[in-house]
């Protein structure tokens, strides 16, 4: 029988899916169910050593031997301390040293305590990974200890080899062993360096054959990408594909953009019928949080994830494998391979999306968002700023020649503002800046320089608060928290605006919104200009209700 412990369980599991034979075991009692899982499990190699100073080395030196990684687990306290010479030989030597520590929960540190110490990072600089696994048993613990156990047990050899430290919190009771099975966990691989003559890589060519259901999701990428045509014809069918706006050109052929709106039009059976078998995701942030619950709630045997860095992103809660290439050499690399054989499941997402009915909103935050967009001229630059904008911009239709750009990276409405007015100052295209109030008020001393040039354009979209607050599902407070919460505001722009030599429009309804738009979007002006579109916040959630209630109704 082993522990009871769930994160001792996942990390014993995980080390034997990463094939770590040999483990150094140091007495103590706070590491005892930890010893007691490893000396239970006959695929081990365990080895007693009492001096931790001594133990460190001693796995050290197996690990130095068979070229594979060894572990050393030790107590709390200042037996982990008497591991830092091996640490730090094994990191100058490049050996790949395991340091599991044994320790007491994080309420316990500095309280007196017998046998604590802050042990978390205790390595500092001399280790290549350092995680601190959570003590609960939530299915959010459990999946998030699984990813930090992958991510410590990758480091081994990301670049060069070396000791990664993975600490253990543990509650009492340390002796309860009813456990009859390791459980099976999901153990996370990563590719380097793919060459067309490895094994490793027709391996992974021959998984990617075997799947029907194909999931391609393209996050944020500034840039655009063009690909060969008989690149695009030979890939592009065997994908679903999926971006955002800030996604760009960056696929090759026709994304599908309107998949969060056509998520929320779809039943729990459909939403099972366009489960993929694959997902293979490239390029940073996604927007949309329909798609990250439907992937979750909706898992698929494998994701991948392409990125340079070769860093673990596990956004959906399923990654399998990190490829770490350029993802334009990888589709290229993979696009000759593909099995040619029919492909349904792409159509059925594209047939899909194109039951989705353009949106027309009355006078609105929504509107006026759309009636630019539907004015932009190409080619041009429009950045969103975070919340209502760059949600309510994914409704509309982006001509391709348009750049789209915002701060996803935090998310935050700080320096939305400054950031699109850098760009702008180096740009030579017409750059289209849309904000919310909040978003604007807060960085609006982003307009307190004099390097704003005649083509930047600001819609400010004003409904006097956080908007977006309002239309979170199970958002119901009284209307005084409501107050503090949204920061309530009777704010204008329009005097900082003009102090600032802003050509100055103040927007409250459609005729006023249809007469300005003309000249906001025109190549020749003498200043940068600031549309300011007042609207009501209420009207605002009514209206965007309504237009998802209706699409549930027609499909």
């Amino acid at each position: 029988m082993f522990t009871d412990k769930n994160s001792i369980l996942q990390l014993v599991a995980l080390l034997k899916e990463h094939e770590v034979k040999n483990i150094v075991l140091c007495p103590g009692s706070r590491n005892s169910p930890i010893v007691h899982t490893f000396v239970s499990h006959t695929y081990f190699n365990c080895h007693s050593v009492t001096d931790e100073r001594s133990a460190g080395f001693f796995a050290m030196g197996l690990a130095l031997h068979g070229g594979k990684p060894a572990a050393v687990v030790c107590t709390s306290g200042t037996a982990l301390l008497n591991m830092h010479p091996a640490v730090a030989e094994a990191f100058y030597q490049q050996i790949p040293l395991i340091v599991i520590s044994a320790d007491r929960p994080q309420g316990r540190i500095g309280q007196m305590d017998g046998q604590t110490i802050p042990q978390p990072q205790v390595f500092g600089s001399l280790v290549k990974k350092s995680v601190n696994l959570p003590e609960g048993n939530t299915e959010e613990d459990r999946l998030y200890g699984n990813r930090l156990i992958n991510e410590a047990l990758l480091a081994l050899s990301h670049h060069g080899k070396g000791p990664v430290h993975i600490n253990v919190p543990l509650n009492e009771p340390l002796f309860s062993f009813t456990t009859p099975a390791l459980p099976e966990v999901r153990t996370i691989t990563r590719y380097q360096g793919l060459n067309v003559y490895d094994r490793d890589y027709n391996e992974l060519i021959a998984r990617l054959n075997k799947y029907n259901r194909r999931l391609m999701v393209v996050g944020q990428m500034t840039m655009i990408y063009l690909f060969e045509k008989k690149i695009s014809k030979l890939i592009y069918k065997h994908f679903a594909w999926l971006t955002e706006h800030l996604g760009n050109r960056t696929i090759p052929g026709m994304a599908i953009r309107n998949f969060d709106t056509l998520l929320y039009t779809l039943s729990e059976e459909e939403k099972e019928k366009l489960k993929p078998e694959l997902v293979i995701t490239y390029g940073g942030h996604t927007v949309s949080k329909r798609l990250k619950k439907f992937l979750r709630n909706h898992p698929p045997q494998e994701h991948w994830h392409i990125s340079l860095d070769g860093e673990v992103i596990d956004q959906f809660g399923c990654l399998t494998t990190v490829i770490e290439i350029d993802p334009f050499e990888f589709i290229e690399k993979v696009a000759p391979l593909m099995e040619n054989r029919p492909c349904p499941y792409p159509q059925l997402w594209e047939t899909l999306s194109r039951n989705i009915s353009a949106p027309e909103f009355a006078y609105s935050e929504m509107a006026a968002i759309g009636a630019l967009i539907h004015s932009l001229p190409v080619p041009c630059a429009l950045h969103l700023g975070n919340s209502s904008p760059i949600r309510y911009a994914q409704l509309y239709t982006v001509p391709e020649e348009v750049e789209v750009l915002g701060n996803r990276g935090t998310a935050g409405i700080d320096g939305s503002l400054s950031t699109a007015l850098g760009y702008a100052y180096g740009s030579d295209k017409l750059n289209f800046i849309v904000l919310g109030d909040l978003s604007f008020f807060y960085d609006m001393n982003a307009l307190w320089h004099a390097h704003i040039r005649p083509n930047v354009r600001i819609l400010l979209i004003n409904n006097g608060g956080g908007e977006i607050f309002q239309a979170i599902p199970g958002f119901d407070m009284p209307e005084e928290t409501q107050r503090f919460v949204t920061a309530t505001h009777s704010a204008t722009a329009k005097g900082w605006a003009e102090e600032r030599g802003f050509l100055y429009t103040a927007i409250r309804n459609e005729e006023e919104l249809t007469a300005a738009l003309p000249a906001f979007v025109q190549t020749e002006s003498e200043a940068p200009q600031l549309l300011e579109v007042f609207t009501d916040k209420a009207e605002d959630i009514r209206l965007l209700k309504a237009y998802y209630h209706q699409l549930k109704v027609e499909n």
